[in-house]
């Protein structure tokens, strides 16, 4: 399938994964899925959060955690992964998810944040980050995270042989194994970072990023500084 229509892979990835999601995240980052999240919600403020592409809702469940006075959203396109938020969620209160594509997203709210873990590198950066201001309440910030390419050559080399590994295990793991085998060819061609950044720059967001795990992954905030 082509790399060229990222958007496309959501399907080939995201069917009959659902109930093992949550393992395999933690597992394949060695645990450290769980730090870029609490580096994440370090980053949130307000009463209003909105979790796009919230999948199963690890993240949030770790938002509403922390802010449990806040009224938390979760959005996601994938019926099978609201069907196990919802489930793993019945205890908290303060969430709502709901069923919609981030990109045509149409809610009658707005948000003080507006975050997402791993949605970057499917989405269009100029579509994705339009729908996000509308949403947009005034000094909200908008958080996203994603893989990225390790620019340091050794990790590259490091980097690379995992990903072999892993699409050796995905022939034990039939659900994933097309995740494992197309997933380093999306994070290596993906230039969601910058796009991001050229796109929220664009719509007058004051942006900051930086690199987790040996630039394995990057965190990018956008805020929206002005009281319109």
């Amino acid at each position: 399938m082509s790399i060229n229509s990222p958007k496309s892979l959501i399907l080939k990835f995201f069917t009959n994964t659902s109930s093992s999601y949550d393992k395999i995240v933690h597992w394949t980052t060695f645990g450290r899925d769980g730090i870029w999240k609490k580096e994440i919600v370090n980053k949130i403020h307000g009463k209003s959060i909105l979790d796009l592409a919230c999948g199963t809702g690890i993240l949030t469940r770790k938002i509403a955690q922390r802010f449990p006075h806040a009224d938390v959203i979760g959005v996601d396109m994938s019926t099978s992964y609201l069907d196990v938020a919802r489930f793993n969620s019945e205890s908290f209160e303060n969430i709502l998810f709901i069923h919609q594509d981030a990109e045509k997203l149409e809610l009658d709210q707005r948000f003080d944040s507006i975050i997402s873990s791993y949605i970057p590198k499917y989405c269009d950066a100029k579509t994705l980050i339009k729908k996000c201001v509308t949403h947009l309440n005034p000094n909200g910030v908008i958080i996203l995270h994603d893989f990225t390419y390790p620019r340091n050559i050794f990790v590259r080399i490091i980097w690379n042989f995992y990903f072999v590994l892993l699409r050796l295990i995905g022939y034990f793991i039939p659900t994933w194994n097309d995740a494992f085998i197309i997933l380093p060819k999306l994070i290596r061609s993906s230039t969601w970072l910058k796009d991001y950044i050229s796109a929220m720059r664009e719509v007058g967001l004051d942006t900051e990023f930086r690199y987790f795990t040996l630039g394995s992954c990057a965190i990018l905030v956008g805020r929206r500084l002005d009281n319109s």
